[in-house]
């Protein structure tokens, strides 16, 4: 755990430079506007430790798989979103010598993430060798209004010295991905060209072909005064610069501009790459960098309008939240149901920056809550377009009569997920595609998704689970063989409850779609019978006695269910009974030695518990959670979330507030020594879930919200904001509790088991109550 970061309610500040954290901080203060993503990596040259990455979304590469042992059914590559070219580069020669921090000796150093209007800022005082001493401020930002655009302000000031002054503005294309297979570069230049103070470069994928062009225009400014490029633009191999000389006596400043526009083949027609990136540099200069800006804050300010979340009383709380919310709004906007969200995001390369089921589980509730419908919807529809390629994915591993198994990683819905034991066996990634379409169903009331949406996602699935179990004579019960629950540290096991369980589920989720959709649409119920070939009586017969008959692994003396079969074979010692200096059993002991140990990464059978929470009373809540909590290592980011909803519900105020701040502040205080390569970007979705459910005691039941708040002891004070259905809710949890609808339409809703109805644009005001 590191504790550098200052902790402060709407910034991110690192108030020394630490080039041992560099990696991190570079993920920290990454800015990014849905399309786009950058790390916070230096504009100058930096010879030190970094990870270079500029990240434009739905452009991947497949990477071929790199196994020891190929194995039929593995997938033929990884996809990797691309380091593209770097944009922001600002090199800077003084008298001859470079300024590059890993050189100079730093006098001050202060960066800064302003998660309010993300802007990013840096600033410090720098001694070269030889002893010339400079004073640097940095702006930059990606557009969330004209996500094309980014610009950076970039002020050198001449503090000891009289010496010529050599800035170099670039556009770096020779750029690879450091988690490359086999070390390859997986771009070719196509185009470039430049003037005196703009230049542009067209690339392309290998591969892919997909087409990314990059454009800059650049300002030099000394004392106020514009200073002019000396020469044409510098072009070389996957390379365009300008170049710029001035002469900078002791007390003078200059002032640099530069404008950066990134338009991919995606959304842009080849033919027209160029022309409109240059179009785009042109408006970025017409506009100027402060207006550019003063846009951008105003979509942010309507964005923590309705999303913030307010703690009084608890700084690294607050910031925490800000951060993971932050974070989340940069990193998807719901414009383009093509794409998902990765779980690093923008913000490094590991996990190759693709779709894992982290978003159905734990990123859908955020922007139900937060944002309009569309949003939320165009997640479910991703999956939806992917459906004839998760149905393909299942026919390589003898599956029929389309059966679909939805990939554990993916760009285009391919499964490129190369690690055996994942790739084949975490298969309860398909039940969390199927508990998505019912959580948007029951947050939203919009039935008519499953028509045909929904229903030809949920019978594909079921069609898998009917095909995935087998009738076992010994047990009198269906059972599932071979399989990885959201526990990784336990692979190839039989029977893990909750992927029994989401099947079972699943199957009778599907029953439901299929009654809505006979009685409320039945001339498309006729087409969807004869376009998947389905047979209901004889299917449906399948799918009940499946579900009347699943085994679930049970222990009759502890009385609950058991993560798998043979789990209690294992030797139960607390996690708190482990060597500090052995954590994170990831990073410290052997594959074999985590398998036989008891140690669970993340929820798994307290996922299931946590889904289906109301059809399990106090006790037996408190005897799973008694039970698994204890031996779980919260290695995963997606762990604490699960933990602190749970803990919450069963009055363990106390652990849920230490399981929010841990989820809160995962990558702030790099709790697994695993932010230096990204951020956690769909556990932060996790994070919104475990503030909300957890001190909120929001649930959504048959339809309705219900509330069962409590205010942590260390707060004075808080509020969140949500939409449901027509409303947009304000909830302050204080000495009183106030809920306030900003909308017109009314609310129904369940406060601490009482129901009310809230008008439009009217406040309830309570008591507050001990937490139920």
């Amino acid at each position: 755990m590191k504790d550098y970061i200052v902790h402060n309610e709407w910034k991110v500040i690192e108030n020394s430079f630490y080039p041992e954290y560099n990696r991190i901080s570079e993920s920290l203060f990454s800015i990014g506007n849905g399309h786009t993503g950058q790390r916070a990596n230096f504009e100058e040259k930096y010879s030190g430790d970094s990870l270079s990455g500029n990240y434009v979304a739905g452009v991947y590469y497949p990477d071929k798989t790199l196994v020891g042992w190929w194995k039929n059914g593995y997938p033929e590559y990884f996809a990797k979103i691309l380091n593209a070219a770097n944009w922001i580069g600002i090199r800077i020669e003084i008298g001859g010598e470079e300024l590059d921090l890993a050189t100079a000796q730093v006098h001050e150093f202060r960066r800064q993430l302003d998660m309010k209007n993300a802007l990013l800022t840096r600033s410090f005082t720098a001694s070269l060798p030889s002893g010339k001493k400079v004073e640097v401020h940095a702006r930059r930002f990606l557009s969330i209004k004209e996500k094309e655009l980014g610009a950076i302000r970039y002020q050198v000031k001449s503090l000891n010295f009289s010496a010529p002054v050599k800035i170099t503005s670039l556009i770096d294309g020779d750029v690879k991905n450091e988690d490359s297979n086999y070390d390859e570069k997986f771009w070719v230049e196509l185009e470039k060209k430049s003037g005196l103070q703009e230049a542009y470069l067209l690339m392309e994928t290998r591969k892919t072909a997909f087409q990314v062009c990059h454009g800059m225009a650049t300002r030099l400014y000394k004392n106020r005064e514009e200073q002019f490029a000396s020469s044409p633009g510098v072009e070389e191999e996957k390379y365009v610069a300008n170049v710029f000389r001035v002469d900078l006596k002791e007390g003078e400043e200059l002032l640099i501009e530069k404008f950066a526009a990134i338009h991919s083949s995606l959304y842009t027609g080849r033919n027209e790459l160029m022309q409109q990136t240059e179009r785009s540099v042109q408006k970025a200069l017409t506009a100027g960098f402060d207006r550019l800006f003063a846009e951008h804050s105003k979509i942010w300010d309507e964005k923590w309008e309705t999303a913030d979340i307010m703690i009084k009383g608890d700084v690294a709380a607050q910031q925490g939240i800000r951060f993971n919310i932050f974070q989340l709004m940069q990193t998807y906007t719901g414009d383009d149901e093509r794409l998902n969200i990765g779980p690093k995001g923008f913000t490094g390369e590991k996990y190759g920056g693709v779709t894992y089921w982290d978003t159905e589980a734990f990123c859908l509730p955020f922007f139900l809550g937060t944002a309009p419908q569309t949003v939320a919807k165009n997640l479910l529809i991703y999956r939806h377009k992917h459906l004839q390629k998760a149905i393909e994915n299942a026919e390589k591993l003898g599956f029929t009569h389309g059966a679909a198994l939805y990939p554990m990683v993916t760009i285009n819905g391919e499964e490129c997920h190369n690690e055996w034991e994942i790739t084949f066996e975490e298969i309860h990634r398909n039940g969390a595609i199927a508990y998505a379409i019912w959580n948007y169903i029951n947050y939203t009331g919009d039935e008519a998704y499953l028509a045909p949406y929904g229903f030809e996602v949920l019978l594909a699935i079921s069609r898998f689970w009917a095909q995935r179990v087998n009738w076992s004579d010994a047990k009198q019960a269906y059972v599932i063989l071979g399989v990885t629950g959201p526990n990784e540290y336990e692979n190839n096991v039989n029977n893990n409850f909750h992927t029994n369980n989401m099947a079972v589920w699943t199957l009778k989720y599907t029953l439901e779609a299929i009654a809505y959709v006979k009685k409320k649409h039945p001339y498309l119920w006729e087409e969807l019978v004869e376009k998947w070939k389905f047979n209901e009586l004889q299917e449906t017969i399948n799918w009940k006695d499946i579900v009347e008959n699943m085994y679930f692994p049970v222990d009759e003396e502890l009385n609950i269910y058991l993560q798998q079969d043979g789990f209690l074979d294992k030797e139960i010692i607390p996690a708190a009974h482990l060597d500090p200096a052995e954590r994170p059993i990831n990073q410290n002991w052997s594959w074999d030695r985590i398998l036989r140990s008891c140690y669970i990464k993340q929820a798994d059978t307290l996922q299931s518990i946590y889904w289906f929470q109301d059809q399990y009373d106090s006790d037996s809540l408190c005897r799973h959670f008694d039970f698994y909590e204890p031996i779980t290592v919260h290695e995963s980011s997606l762990s604490s979330c699960i933990h602190a909803i749970l803990a919450a519900r069963i009055g363990r105020e106390e652990k849920a507030y230490e399981m929010y701040l841990r989820t809160a502040r995962l990558d702030l205080d790099d709790y697994n020594n695993d932010t230096a390569d990204g951020l956690h970007i769909t556990s932060m979705g996790g994070t919104w879930m475990a503030f909300v459910e957890a001190f909120g005691g929001m649930r959504v039941i048959n339809g309705q919200l219900h509330l069962n708040p409590f205010l942590p002891q260390s707060w004075e004070a808080y509020s969140f904001r949500m939409n449901f259905h027509e409303s947009h809710l304000e909830i302050r949890m204080g000495e009183l509790l106030q809920i306030i609808n900003h909308n017109p339409g009314a609310v129904s809703l369940m406060i601490w088991g009482d129901e009310y109805t809230l008008g439009g644009n009217q406040e309830l005001t309570l008591k507050r109550k001990q937490h139920v």
